[in-house]
């Protein structure tokens, strides 16, 4: 759970914590796929990616987007994010580790609001992207 934040802590460039998941299994892919609903066989069978040309099993995009998800959620509490985005860039396979990372690009007062924005990564353990993202939080001022 992410610690009470507030604007004046943050600055233009302030690089959010590091999260490190994985590596990837084949036991979590079945878990996730249990619980997404989503059995498409590249995720669970191996042989499927293989044969496709892919070179075998590959995790749910939206698991890795999930890894990004609670990288925010770990350093700005959930209820201050307002938006939240990301591009698939890149396939994420069997013991991969993922490491996500992310920055502040913009504080702007507006309307009232406290707002920060701010980009996010997904990385591969060769420094390949997974995933690119942005992010947009209210935060309260410190009083």
């Amino acid at each position: 759970m992410a610690k009470e934040l507030y604007f004046q802590d943050i600055n233009v460039k302030d690089q959010m914590p590091v999260l490190v998941k994985g590596p990837v299994k084949h036991m979590q892919l079945v878990r996730y796929a249990g619980a997404s609903g989503d059995f498409n066989p590249l995720h669970v069978d191996p042989e499927v990616g293989k044969a496709v040309g892919i070179g075998g099993q590959i995790a749910h995009g939206m698991l890795v987007m999930g890894f990004v998800g609670q990288a925010l959620a770990g350093w700005i509490p959930k209820k201050y994010l307002r938006k939240f985005s990301v591009r698939f860039v890149g396939m994420t396979r069997l013991n991969e580790v993922v490491t996500v990372t992310g920055k502040v690009t913009d504080k702007k007062q507006e309307s009232g609001n406290n707002i920060i924005r701010g980009e996010v990564f997904a990385r591969d353990q060769k420094e390949e992207l997974l995933i690119a993202g942005s992010f947009e939080a209210h935060l309260p001022e410190k009083k």
